[in-house]
């Protein structure tokens, strides 16, 4: 059995405001200095760059054999119910032997759910 190396694409919304896109890259960054050898890259569904397949792309030129898709939106709307599997459906098809998984939205997170609540108490 082959091991797969993975990685990770954090996908949001995206902004033509270069100053939007700052706290999504700040996830990633943390990812990196908690564990160096993780491959992990942002990703946009519309108004920035890199959208999701360029985003994939990189981190299989990397050598990622499994990319994880983690939705960073609050809540479940069309680019989450429709657009992205779509979107995860065409790169399935363009890399076959690459394993695409989706995480839930992390608006459906308790754990994310319960910090926002602590944020708001304490704001």
């Amino acid at each position: 059995m082959t091991t797969q190396v993975p990685g990770t694409v954090l996908l949001a919304h995206g902004s033509r405001d270069a100053r939007w896109r700052e706290p999504i890259e700040a996830v990633a960054a943390r990812m990196r200095e908690d564990d160096p050898t993780v491959r992990v890259s942002c990703a946009y569904m519309e108004l920035a760059a890199p959208d999701l397949p360029t985003a994939a792309a990189a981190l299989i030129a990397d050598g990622a054999t499994a990319v994880h898709v983690v939705p960073l939106f609050l809540g479940m709307g069309k680019h989450a119910r429709e657009d992205l599997p779509l979107q995860l459906d065409a790169l399935r098809q363009r890399w076959p032997a690459v394993a695409f998984s989706l995480a839930p939205i992390v608006g459906e997170s308790p754990e994310l759910v319960a910090l926002l609540a602590r944020i708001a108490i304490k704001s």
